[in-house]
Parts: C-alpha cells; structure tokens; sequence
C-alpha cells in the first residue's frame, strides 16, 4: 500500500536521521501482519510512533496540572476522552449549543503524545494546539515511558483499561477501516497471532495493563485505573469517581440539577457518532472520525473469536498478570 494513504503516525517515510540511528540499534521483529516493529523500553512500536515517543520524552514540559488520558489501544479512550473534557469545561458550557464536543472530535480536544502532537516535531505549538486548561493529553505508552518524562511532576493520570478480546476485535474492525480493506477473518487471525506473542503494536498487553496497575496501587493520589465494564455497568458512579480524582468533584446541587445524566447523554456512543463532525471530520493522521464508533460493547468478541482463540487469550492473560492482584 502507498505510504500515503496509510496513518502518518504508522508510516516510515518521515523519520529524522536521530530516530533512524536509534532505531538501527534496537531490537526489531515483524508483526503476522508483515509490518516492522521495534522494542523501545519493552513496548513495541512502528518507526512513526516511536519517533513521536522519543520526541516526546526529550522535549516535552509537564505543567503540575497536566491531566494524561492512557490506555492500550482501542479501549474506549474515545469515551473517556469525551467525559473528561464534559466534566472540566461543565462550568462553563451548561448551553448545549456551545460545548466543544458538538464541534470537535474528542481526539482533537485530546490529543496523542506520541501520535499527533510529537510525531514529527521536537517542539511543537502546545499553546496554539491546546485550548484547555488544565492542559489535556492522551497516550498509549506504558507507564515508564510517560513517567521517565513526567519525572516528579505531581500531574495526573488516568488509564482505561478494557478486556483484551474486546479491544482486540476493535482493533480489527477500525484497522480494516482506516486502510480501507474488506473485515477479512484472516487479518483477524493474524492480529490475534501477533497478540499472543506479545510482538505487537504497543504490546505486549500484559506488561503494558499491570504497569499501570501496580502504577494506581502506589500512588493512587497521582494514577487512576479505570474499567471499562465498570464504566459501562455504573457510568454515573464512575464518572463521580473520575471527577473526583481530577479535583473537580460533582456537588449535591450538581447532581440534583441533573449535570451527570447531561455528560452521560452527551458523551454517549450514540449522541457522538450522530454529530457531523465525527460523521465526516478526519484526524491529524488522515483517519475519518467516523472509524471510532463501531459498538463499545462488553463482550462482542464471543461473536468473534473461536472458543480456542478466547482460552488461548485467557491463559496467556492470566499467567502473565499471576501476582499482580489484577483479573479479567
């Protein structure tokens, strides 16, 4: 495929001459996918993305009140992007014709680290592309990666974690969508051949989840492990518990005005994907808005996978994650 109608932040066409001496040293493998990847601190990434990721760590300025959205991809970050956002700017657009959301994609309001705002500058216009304050982000690193850069900088994090399959079968739907192939079951098998070897986008999985686990356990003050099946089972518990972890709790005369079930609504798979922003908008990297809304389902991958492919994801899971208190 032509490099250009792949996502700027998964091509190799644009790498400075640091990041391809870096990278030439590196540990390097290919995906079942026939794409290269390289291990830079455990993860794995494409040469684009990791560009962005040592752009970002030699550059990057933590504000105290930084506020970083992580997760492994397609984990519902586009949900909870939307909620964060609802919850800081609640004060000051209670109208429903002025909300940023209704103009905006949440990945514009929150933008990657690694794949928008650093892929292919050291110093990019933070004060021009941002336009929130407390300054809001988004990442797909694991946690020592974004903490060697944060340092001590008391700002805060929140990662959402999703059950694998789930987020795997996403995976599938909106990588066929972005490269405008048919949803061919064999992309699938290959994808979740990758996974299970841990050579994969991001991965492996299991180091990437408990490294924010173990994070949220030390310094819960700091780090915020969310669920996604529990933000869909209780949104209006957890949206409290996100507000109040971000210093920006829902009073009593908030909740009496209705202001939670207002978010919720807003920030639905159903309300967002109905707006013609994110009908015909596109990302930075060239991706249609529209590839971010498939279900959001708890589950759907038993339509899916085969029970051999769930076991063989279960057991890998488990004994990897076997210590950490954490369980799927």
């Amino acid at each position: 495929m032509d490099q250009k109608e792949i996502p700027k932040n998964l091509r190799d066409d644009n790498l400075s001459e640091e990041t391809k001496t870096l990278i030439s040293s590196l540990r390097s493998d290919i995906d079942t996918q026939g794409n290269k990847l390289y291990n830079y601190q455990g993860c794995w990434y494409y040469s684009a993305t990791l560009q962005g990721v040592l752009n970002f760590q030699g550059n990057f300025k933590p504000q105290d009140s930084d506020i970083v959205i992580a997760s492994f991809p397609k984990s519902g970050a586009t949900w909870l992007k939307a909620l964060t956002v609802s919850l800081l700017e609640r004060s000051k657009h209670r109208s429903p014709d002025d909300h940023p959301l209704l103009s905006q994609n949440p990945h514009a309001l929150v933008q990657s680290l690694e794949a928008n705002l650093y892929l292919s500058s050291q110093t990019p216009d933070l004060v021009t592309k941002l336009s929130s304050s407390p300054r809001l982000f988004s990442a797909h690193m694991p946690l020592l990666t974004l903490q060697e850069t944060l340092k001590d900088s008391p700002c805060k994090i929140v990662y959402l974690c999703r059950n694998v399959k789930d987020a795997l079968v996403s995976r599938w739907f909106f990588r066929c969508s972005y490269l405008k192939k048919e949803v061919e079951r064999h992309v699938l098998e290959a994808m979740f051949e990758s996974f299970c070897s841990g050579v994969s986008f991001y991965g492996p999985f299991w180091d990437q989840v408990s490294s924010y686990w173990s994070g949220s356990l030390e310094d819960p003050d700091h780090i915020l492990f969310l669920r996604y099946e529990e933000m869909k089972e209780d949104p209006y518990a957890q949206l409290k518990r996100l507000a109040e972890f971000l210093s920006c709790p829902i009073s009593e005369e908030e909740e009496h005005s209705g202001i939670v079930e207002e978010i919720l609504e807003l920030c639905s798979l159903r309300s967002l994907s109905s707006l013609e922003i994110n009908k015909t908008g596109k990302t930075s990297n060239g991706v249609d808005y529209k590839f971010f809304f498939r279900k959001g389902e708890v589950g759907d991958s038993k339509n899916y996978l085969t029970p051999e492919m769930e076991d063989k994801i279960d057991k890998i899971v488990q004994e990897k994650l076997e210590g950490t208190g954490l369980n799927f």
